[in-house]
């Protein structure tokens, strides 16, 4: 199981699994000023919503060990303005910078070493928290995928597995809970364009767990779904909303109308920190558009004509109505979810 991001506590700096990089080459890179961190988050050096918010926490513990500033405040305003406007639909962004904002007003007494060492602990328990929520989510969601007597066949799109998180995964979270409870499970992969997450990277970190995996187009999840032999469409989340709405990659969209046509259960997994109740429904997530060259161009090479108009929306918004569960640390969230997302979210206070 890879993780996406090594912090060094002695150092103060982030090294970062270079995803753009993969399934070529492993390579490793060091990051020790915030704005390389930020960057490395647009960039998509490392993605993935909870993966996001994690490293986005450490890059506020290199913005105070490389220049703790004459205003903590002050400096922590810059920082957080700066990790924010990388990818703003990823919630647990956000989630991480209030996280932190929090503790270092708690902090307000301290030395420039003390806020260092309490923001770094912070940052360490996000990512412990996560890891956690991933392997509880995964065993709640393995409980919906227990057909007997038989290998469960999944669906995902994109990539929502140890890259993408602390470690172990939201929608392969669930699947490597399934192989981890000696149920046999094989995935079914979308390349996932323009940026090939699901080629690239959901294929190669379960072929290196041992887990069957079978790569194919977007464009063949319909005959897929219609053949009746998938047990479930299981996806992440960058981003719920309080009715349930959900974006995730562009393509999930598609995925779930095809899975509701063709009587699939279609499954939305993440960690509640990726559940926003301050925004009502999808219509109100913003959806991060990117650069025309990942549409026109693959490694490098262009594909398209010179001057053709490009619409690059990196993620769509799945609606509540063809979700038929969402699966968080916290419990498993069932329609209607304005009401079960809100209980979920008294769990804890």
């Amino acid at each position: 199981m890879v993780r996406p991001f090594r912090w060094d506590p002695e150092r103060k700096v982030l090294h970062l699994l270079d995803q753009r990089r993969l399934p070529a080459e492993e390579v490793w890179i060091e990051r020790a000023e915030a704005h390389e961190v930020a960057d490395a988050i647009r960039d998509m050096v490392v993605r993935g919503a909870p993966a996001i918010g994690i490293v986005a926490a450490y890059a506020v513990v290199l913005g105070f060990a490389r220049d703790a500033g004459d205003s903590p405040a002050a400096r922590f305003e810059d920082l957080a303005a700066a990790l924010l406007n990388t990818r703003p639909t990823a919630v647990n962004l956000r989630a991480a910078i209030v996280r932190m904002r929090t503790r270092l007003e708690t902090l307000s007494a301290a030395s420039a070493a003390g806020r260092v060492r309490g923001l770094e602990a912070e940052a360490d328990r996000i990512a412990a928290e996560d890891l956690e929520a991933n392997r509880r989510l995964g065993t709640l969601g393995a409980s919906l995928l227990r057909p007997a007597g038989k290998r469960a066949r999944v669906l995902t799109h994109c990539n929502a597995g140890s890259l993408a998180t602390s470690g172990y995964g939201t929608a392969l979270g669930i699947v490597r809970a399934l192989a981890e409870s000696g149920r046999e499970v094989e995935v079914f992969a979308p390349e996932t364009r323009p940026y090939l997450q699901g080629a690239r990277l959901t294929a190669w970190e379960l072929m290196a767990d041992g887990i069957p995996v079978t790569l194919v187009t977007d464009g063949m999840v319909g005959s897929l779904l219609a053949g009746g032999d998938m047990d479930a469409v299981v996806v992440g989340a960058d981003r719920i909303a309080a009715n349930g709405d959900s974006a995730n990659k562009i393509g999930t969209y598609q995925a779930a109308v095809l899975a509701k046509e063709h009587g699939v259960p279609f499954l939305v997994a993440a960690p509640f920190s990726s559940v926003d109740l301050e925004t009502p429904t999808g219509a109100e997530i913003p959806i991060e558009e990117r650069r025309p060259e990942e549409i026109v161009e693959i490694v490098g090479r262009r594909i398209a004509p010179e001057g053709v108009s490009v619409w690059n929306p990196a993620f769509d918004v799945t609606p509540a109505g063809y979700i038929t569960a969402i699966v968080t640390e916290r419990g498993i969230a069932h329609p209607p979810f304005a009401a079960s997302l809100a209980r979920l979210g008294r769990t804890r206070e």
